[in-house]
């Protein structure tokens, strides 16, 4: 019975210290504001992290709502204390506002993070 109930006590540490162990994304900043932009002229930006874990962050999937943006990033593992990044080029083929959301799927603390690119395209 205490034989029992240490090795229960044990699975149960060994389980909480590896769920201690998480990635974490520390971004310079989460939106990005081009501005005024002329139209079919693509734009692009690197957003810039930092894994703040204490694990290898890693991204496994990258979404935008459209054709029009599209994202690149790291896609090997990034060890904490170190940098990433996510560059967002966006296709400026209509002269409006527009506000696109780019969604991350990773192993981080929070596992869904969403950036913004956000401006004007105007006509030429």
């Amino acid at each position: 019975m205490i034989c029992t109930i240490v090795f229960a006590f044990l699975a149960f540490a060994g389980i909480t210290a590896s769920a201690q162990e998480k990635a974490e994304f520390k971004f310079e900043q989460e939106t990005h504001d081009f501005g005024k932009i002329p139209q079919g002229t693509p734009v692009t930006y690197t957003f810039k992290f930092t894994n703040t874990g204490t694990a290898p962050l890693i991204i496994s999937n990258i979404q935008s709502t459209c054709g029009c943006t599209v994202p690149d990033y790291s896609k090997t593992p990034v060890k904490p204390g170190e940098e990433g990044q996510i560059k967002v080029t966006f296709n400026a083929a209509a002269a409006q506002p527009f506000s696109k959301p780019i969604t991350i799927a990773s192993n981080a603390k929070t596992p869904s993070k969403t950036l913004i690119i956000k401006g004007e395209v105007v006509a030429k």
